[in-house]
């Protein structure tokens, strides 16, 4: 077996100690995406082409805690590209924020001999990845989430899917909506984000985009442009709805209360985390696995994986968790200018 020589440096850049890698450890921690497997893949085959050996690690943290620890071969990642969800499957961990969980997980990895591993998640399994860093294991972020909200990269895997699942499900809603004169709320998710909501409403020429983001939100306005719009002839009117905002069924009712236009709520919710990946989220999560290999065999650790200006590029973690990622204000105008 192929072992490569990493060399660990100090906070002032100083040598601090040689070891070697052999085998590196994979986990999906957090929600699901649309393109974890397609990372899951590349880290794996990426991993065995230089020599290494592969651990898959069930269910996250959780699943590293409680020593779910597999061996990964090529033919165990084999005509699973094309899957949605993560075949190592994935869960949240409460035991992984603790000091007490963190050196336990870092013990675990050292006692099946993982000296680097690769966390698919979001900020939160950031956050794990940094302490297990701390203590000694080489840890690599990749990016998914269908929610965009990580900073440091333009694309997160899992969002192109997701976000391409809700439009063709709004079109639909959108075709009934017009056959009964309605006014359609859809709640799309996001969490504290709105960036599906955003993209969502551009793509789908929705009259009204709500998210957690917006300050000037005003139900009362909303109701007055929907009486406005009924007047010029309007046939339909389409909110899209951001799960951060929320209050979907009630806020349909106050509508068709206060415009007696018939106004509905339609929740997508974890559809917009299943089926099958589109092509880029494949390609791209491809791209991400195999670069977190890369960066492992050069030493690196407490690094996340990102997409920016059209190059795969990597951040310092804990830089990453300091990042701040607001709204494009000219797209969210555009989609205002565009609602007539």
């Amino acid at each position: 077996m192929k072992t490569i020589q990493i060399i660990h440096t100090g906070k002032n850049g100083g040598l601090t100690m040689k070891d070697t890698i052999h085998t590196i450890g994979i986990l999906t921690s957090g929600g699901d995406a649309p393109g974890m497997n397609a990372a899951i893949r590349a880290v794996t085959r990426t991993a065995l082409g230089k020599g290494l050996r592969v651990r898959g690690i069930r269910r996250g943290y959780h699943g590293l805690l409680q020593e779910e620890i597999i061996d990964m071969t090529a033919r165990d990642v084999s005509d699973t590209i094309q899957r949605g969800g993560t075949i190592l499957q994935t869960a949240r961990c409460k035991e992984m924020r603790t000091e007490e969980g963190q050196q336990k997980a870092a013990a675990i990895c050292k006692k099946y001999g993982i000296q680097g591993l690769v966390v698919i998640g979001g900020d939160g399994s950031f956050a794990g990845a940094q302490k297990l860093s701390n203590l000694g294991i080489n840890t690599i972020g990749i990016p998914g989430t269908i929610d965009l909200d990580i900073a440091c990269t333009e694309y997160t895997i899992g969002f192109d899917t997701a976000v391409n699942t809700a439009m063709e499900a709004i079109d639909k809603v959108r075709d009934t909506s017009t056959s009964h004169e309605r006014c359609s709320i859809i709640e799309v998710m996001g969490r504290d984000a709105g960036y599906l909501a955003l993209w969502c409403g551009i793509a789908n020429g929705a009259e009204r985009i709500l998210m957690p983001e917006e300050h000037d939100y005003d139900e009362e306005k909303i109701i007055n442009d929907i009486i406005e719009n009924r007047k010029r002839g309007k046939k339909h009117y389409i909110i899209i709805n951001a799960e951060g905002i929320g209050d979907s069924m009630n806020m349909a009712k106050r509508i068709e209360e206060a415009t007696g236009m018939e106004t509905r709520a339609t929740i997508l919710g974890h559809m917009q985390r299943g089926g099958s990946p589109t092509c880029k989220d494949r390609v791209y999560a491809s791209i991400m696995g195999a670069k977190s290999v890369d960066l492992l065999l050069e030493g690196k650790t407490n690094r996340v994986v990102g997409y920016q200006h059209g190059e795969f590029i990597d951040y310092d973690i804990n830089e990453a968790l300091q990042m701040h990622k607001a709204i494009p204000e000219y797209a969210y105008q555009v989609a205002k200018d565009l609602a007539l």
